[in-house]
């Protein structure tokens, strides 16, 4: 807490708009489920100790980023949103999400980004429609946005300003 509240006093001198990247167990990257274990309670404490060291009104005196957030648990983004954070990372998953779109793509169209010309409905027929990198592309988006959606909702900023 005394890192946090250091932070805080240094940043407070220029501006009021800023946001603190405190470690609570979260890596960058990816991991398998169960070798991370975060502890967002500990923002929780964070806060507490600026409220009381610095005799702040708000509960929450500081933003919270959280970094690493790829493959957190939906109740750890919860707990770590209510603590007080903003803004998290999530670019691992989207990026996996991104790739799960070209992944999928290909293995449905597959016969068909052997060649050219020649697929399974005949030897000479194009397949410049299913190489064409604006549709592969767009299938890699749209599962991009489904995961975005996901982290939205999990982030508890669907329907709010």
């Amino acid at each position: 807490p005394q890192d946090i509240l250091d932070i805080y006093d240094a940043f407070s001198k220029i501006t009021d708009l800023f946001s603190i990247a405190a470690a609570f167990g979260n890596v960058h990257g990816v991991y398998a489920p169960g070798n991370v274990k975060l502890h967002p309670e500990l923002l929780g404490k964070h806060q507490a100790y600026i409220k009381e060291q610095r005799k702040t009104e708000s509960d929450k005196p500081v933003w919270f980023v959280f970094h690493g957030g790829s493959g957190s648990t939906e109740n750890d983004i919860k707990t770590a949103v209510g603590h007080g954070v903003v803004k998290m990372n999530v670019d691992t998953d989207t990026q996996w999400a991104y790739w799960v779109g070209i992944r999928d793509f290909y293995e449905k169209k597959k016969d068909y980004l052997q060649a050219q010309v020649g697929n399974p409905e005949g030897a000479n027929k194009p397949n410049k429609k299913v190489y064409d990198p604006r549709v592969w592309v767009r299938e890699a988006e749209k599962t991009m946005v489904e995961r975005v959606k996901v982290a939205c909702k999990d982030l508890g900023n669907v329907d709010r300003l």
